[in-house]
């Protein structure tokens, strides 16, 4: 499994700083590399947060992917639905359903990514148990809306309204958050 670039990078920074403290502050015993290497070591190893901080954090996670997910639905996918433009003969047509298949790449990811967020937190698990079905049936949508599917944008206003009560229902209310267009293409 390789390891975030950001991760090596403050090892390698904090490696530097106990060399450079080392023999800056050091006594006039000299030291050895093992013990150059041992401390570097110690100091670079992350202390486990304890299950109470994890828990937290993937509510926060579930939050901010879930909100993403629910925003991107609504502005690309059911407000263009609602107003027609996913109809045959529909001005703008193409527009709408390409900023629609992006948005549910999008939704399908951020939504994926919420439900690992969820198996930190027991309550939030057992919430969204039902919704992993639902969820995964997401990924043959964006081909349904090319067609022209109507239901299709239905199925994921009902979807994403699922996951919003699963997290209210778990202490953790989504609230929509319209992604930019540099997230929406990033995935």
């Amino acid at each position: 499994m390789p390891v975030p670039i950001r991760r090596l990078f403050v090892a390698l920074t904090l490696c530097c700083a106990l060399v450079a403290g080392s023999t800056a502050c050091g006594s006039s015993e000299k030291t050895t590399k093992n013990d150059v290497s041992a401390m570097a070591a110690a100091a670079a190893t992350p202390s486990p947060s304890t299950s109470a901080e994890r828990q937290k954090f993937a509510k926060t996670r579930f939050v901010a992917n879930a909100g993403l997910a629910a925003g991107a639905t609504y502005q690309w996918i059911v407000k263009p639905w609602k107003d027609g433009k996913f109809k045959k003969g529909a001005k703008g047509r193409r527009a709408a359903l390409i900023k629609a298949g992006l948005a549910g790449v999008f939704a399908y990811n951020r939504l994926k990514a919420a439900q690992r967020n969820a198996q930190g937190d027991p309550t939030l698990a057992k919430a969204l148990e039902p919704l992993n079905a639902g969820i995964n049936s997401l990924k043959d949508l964006p081909a349904k809306l090319r067609k022209g599917d109507g239901n299709a944008a239905g199925t994921y206003e009902d979807l994403i309204n699922k996951v919003k009560d699963a997290g209210q229902s778990a202490g953790a209310p989504v609230k929509n958050q319209v992604p930019s267009a540099s997230q929406l293409t990033k995935g």
